[in-house]
């Protein structure tokens, strides 16, 4: 049975930063593709950023370029993001997503909810201005 459980969402006000964990059971973060999504109100889920190679290698679109970083700790088989700057507009409803396994050179561009297999129950965050 894979699990993924997110947690460290939470209320902050713009400008501040939260980190968010993706503990995984039943799979191993260092040897698949991984992504962070997020979901606002109104709108589809989209896919900001991905993990792959042991966490050696991450991509991001423009919308959190420079802000978010992901991370991962291999022998805790955790994922992170860590969120800095956050702004009214990255309010939304966050999720850890996991693939099946693959090469990593298949890992890039993987931004799409249908390239990813395990999903999170996700975290709540929310940023006033």
């Amino acid at each position: 049975l894979v699990q993924l459980v997110e947690s460290g969402g939470g209320s902050v006000q713009a400008g501040g930063s939260l980190r968010l964990s993706c503990a995984a059971s039943g799979y191993l973060v260092s040897s698949n593709c991984m992504a962070w999504f997020r979901q606002a109100p109104g709108k589809e889920r989209e896919g900001f950023a991905t993990s792959y190679e042991g966490g050696h290698a991450t991509e991001y679109t423009d919308s959190v370029k420079g802000r978010f970083t992901i991370s991962q700790d291999n022998a805790n088989n955790v994922m992170y993001l860590q969120m800095n700057n956050l702004k009214p507009e990255d309010t939304a409803m966050y999720y850890c997503a996991a693939g099946t396994p693959r090469p990593w050179v298949d890992c890039p561009g993987r931004f799409r909810n249908k390239d990813y297999t395990y999903w999170g129950q996700g975290t709540q965050v929310t940023v006033s201005s």
